[in-house]
């Protein structure tokens, strides 16, 4: 990374988050999003045995890095893999393969029967499974009276009103992947979004790791974020593929059929079609999706309907790559943007709302600008 970077890597270890060094990095980027686990990469220079004693402390799986910019903390997450490389005269560098804290909920599996037969509010069943995932204890565990955890810590969201309660069940077993039963819930129709937000106290100065979740989305400040082109905005795209879209939905489950010797059926939902799409003219496009946990018929219409919401037709995720200054915020997840753009295309000028769900930032090295690609959802 280059000495006049307005960043600052700083390794830690992951359950204890005690700072293990603050090292330079190279050829970064990183980004993210909401519902899934961003990432970054980059290369640490290893220029003499000196560097090369303190970059050992890097160990993949156990070590967290966060990225500082201007005293806020931009990102944070699990290094995952390293590859040390010699060049052919001998320059020697770790390339490091980072993802956000929401990456360990797609490595832990659920190895006990965890029910709700009983409806629980659904923000709640999230708190609970990562606080359970989130617990580093093991059978024949020494420290199992003081067990460790990553400090996930929950933020203070309000249920919608009426709350929305779900009865779910994971078995011991079953083997099912912790992020797998979180997005299960999440994506029911009138589920909720997540993800781990990272900030320091602005009191202790700590840095925390925040599981945010909403309902139905995360939505960040209170004032709207504004871009203009010509302006801040740098490019942008519009990409419209209705490969991806869809006018109908089936959801299927788990087998319909307790009898092993016949064959094995999928249990299946109502089909659901989005009529105000066919009647403007739209053709039949089939969406399907498998919930193999799922046995109940109503929870997979349910999932089957919000999945159709979120593909209705062609599918588009717009973007904007701005210039990064002093007027926008680390926690751009969720903010509110409006989008200002007068050019050939949008001659009469484009004037609305998106919300943020994703973030890409490549910051500047070698005279290249310290940028942020903005994915957004309209309002």
């Amino acid at each position: 990374m280059a000495i006049d970077t307005p960043y600052r890597a700083i390794f830690c270890d992951l359950l204890t988050d005690q700072t293990l060094d603050i090292l330079p990095l190279r050829d970064v980027s990183f980004d993210d999003y909401i519902g899934k686990a961003g990432s970054l990469s980059g290369t640490i220079p290893i220029p003499d045995k000196a560097i090369a004693e303190r970059v050992k402390k890097v160990r993949e799986g156990r070590t967290a890095v966060y990225l500082e910019r201007g005293g806020d903390l931009w990102w944070g997450g699990i290094v995952w893999t390293t590859t040390l490389q010699s060049s052919g005269r001998g320059v020697l560098t770790l390339g490091i393969q980072a993802a956000t804290f929401d990456s360990y909920a797609g490595r832990r599996r659920i190895r006990t029967d965890i029910t709700y037969n009983t409806p629980t509010q659904q923000l709640e069943i999230a708190r609970r499974l990562w606080a359970e995932l989130d617990l580093q204890t093991y059978p024949g565990d020494p420290d199992a009276d003081h067990p460790k955890r990553l400090g996930i810590t929950f933020g203070d969201e309000e249920p919608r009103k009426p709350e929305v309660k779900r009865t779910v069940s994971w078995r011991k077993g079953d083997e099912t992947v912790y992020l797998d039963a979180l997005n299960q819930i999440a994506d029911m129709q009138d589920g909720f979004e997540h993800q781990i937000l990272v900030y320091r106290d602005p009191i202790s100065g700590q840095r925390i790791r925040q599981l945010r979740l909403g309902e139905p989305k995360i939505v960040n400040g209170s004032t709207d974020l504004l871009f203009d082109r010509p302006g801040v905005i740098l490019s942008y795209s519009f990409p419209y593929d209705a490969t991806r879209g869809a006018t109908t939905a089936v959801a299927r489950g788990a087998s319909a059929n307790a009898n092993a010797a016949e064959e094995s059926r999928p249990l299946y939902g109502k089909e659901q079609y989005r009529s105000e799409l066919l009647a403007d003219g739209w053709p039949l496009i089939d969406l399907s999706s498998d919930h193999n946990e799922i046995t109940d018929e109503l929870a997979l219409e349910a999932l089957a309907s919000a999945e159709l919401d979120q593909v209705m037709g062609a599918v588009v995720i717009p973007a904007i790559t701005i210039h990064l200054g002093g007027i926008v915020p680390p926690a751009l997840i969720g903010r509110m943007a409006r989008i200002r753009i007068h050019d050939e295309w949008f001659s009469q000028g484009l004037d609305a709302r998106y919300r943020i769900i994703g973030v890409k930032v490549t910051p500047p090295e070698r005279g290249r600008p310290d940028t942020a690609e903005l994915y957004l959802e309209e309002s």
